[in-house]
């Protein structure tokens, strides 16, 4: 079969492997019909060392089950279903609080061979971790649905979005401040929305996105930064910030504009994956406006069945956050277009 597999910063190559097969008895094996490009995946990109033996790419994908383990008996051969990021027993006292990401025998795809951007995954402790979707979703296998690339940001950047704005406290009379405009910022803005938010402002530059922000929902966009962002956010606010700000970048700067721009009392939502140590803390920050820090690795598998309906009543589409629809053959060209912003994010499609 194909996958994606990366050797060092900017090699990205679609390589023969052989196809997965069933290891343990928890295991399945999906056909993959839709993945993937991740923010996140861009990190290795830019840095990752040179390596003979390559690692395998890829955690969002949607697909059939192909096979399944002596064990498994909640999901069955023929499901069309969604695979969260990271897969997660369903049984352990921490699946069962709803952070699936904790697991005590979870973990992320790839670890010993082709991870999500392939045409057939493993996927471990696959009754806790895959979500059917339901038949009446009209989904063809085919792919030729127009629900899949909406179902496919249920795997990781919807669930992440509304993670970040969930735990951020977004609600009526709240007002929201997301800082980043890409893929997982965006889905944010929607699941403010979604939550009833009064005010939601997006921080960022790139007029094409935060023209999709404003239809899912923000209502104002600040495109500056630095100090003269916290001047606009704090005069769209009566000067005081925000109750929730969500920083979906993970850079320095965006964590600092946060802790500037948020309100007394407010809270502090992190979703963007830290790309810096020693966040500042102090005195000055979280401490004087006691403020709330929360956020973190989303849960995404929690989510879903909140999530879902909207999706099939056609309600929400999350799925527009897909700018650019390639093959498996072409993901190097689709890592160059994210890195080089081109794209938002790229979809994978699957023969």
């Amino acid at each position: 079969m194909r996958a994606v597999y990366m050797y060092g910063a900017g090699d990205v190559r679609v390589i023969d492997v052989p196809e997965p097969a069933i290891k343990n008895p928890t295991d399945a094996i999906v056909r993959v019909v839709r993945s993937c490009i991740c923010g996140s995946d861009l990190h290795p990109y830019h840095r990752m060392k040179p390596s003979e033996t390559g690692r395998g790419m890829g955690h969002e994908f949607i697909g059939v089950v192909e096979d399944i383990g002596s064990d498994v008996s909640r999901v069955r051969k023929g499901d069309f279903v969604i695979a969260p990021f990271k897969y997660s027993d369903g049984t352990c006292e921490f699946c069962q609080e709803g952070l699936q990401t904790s697991c005590r025998h979870g973990g992320g795809y790839g670890e010993d061979g082709p991870a999500g951007q392939a045409e057939f995954v493993r996927v471990p402790q696959a009754d806790g971790t895959l979500y059917v979707v339901p038949n009446n979703a009209s989904v063809h296998v085919d792919g030729d649905s127009k629900l899949l690339p909406d179902l496919l940001t249920l795997s990781d950047v919807y669930g992440t979005g509304f993670h970040a704005a969930y735990k951020g406290g977004a609600a009526p009379g709240k007002t929201v401040t997301v800082i980043g405009d890409g893929a997982v910022g965006l889905l944010a803005v929607l699941s403010a929305t979604q939550l009833g938010a009064e005010q939601i402002i997006l921080m960022g530059r790139h007029q094409t996105r935060t023209n999709l922000g404003k239809e899912f929902g923000a209502t104002h966009v600040v495109p500056e930064r630095g100090a003269e962002g916290v001047e606009h956010v704090k005069k769209l606010t009566g000067g005081d910030g925000t109750h929730v700000v969500i920083e979906a970048v993970g850079n320095e700067d965006a964590y600092t504009t946060g802790l500037e721009i948020l309100r007394p009392g407010g809270t502090f939502s992190r979703v963007g994956v830290p790309q810096f140590k020693g966040a500042p803390e102090g005195f000055d920050t979280l401490f004087w406006k006691n403020g709330t820090m929360t956020g973190g690795v989303a849960p995404v598998r929690a989510y879903i069945d909140r999530l879902l309906p909207a999706i099939l009543n056609g309600s929400a589409h999350p799925g527009r956050v897909f700018d650019r629809s390639i093959g498996i053959e072409d993901a190097p060209d689709g890592y160059r277009a994210m890195d080089q912003r081109e794209s938002l994010k790229v979809q994978l499609t699957f023969p």
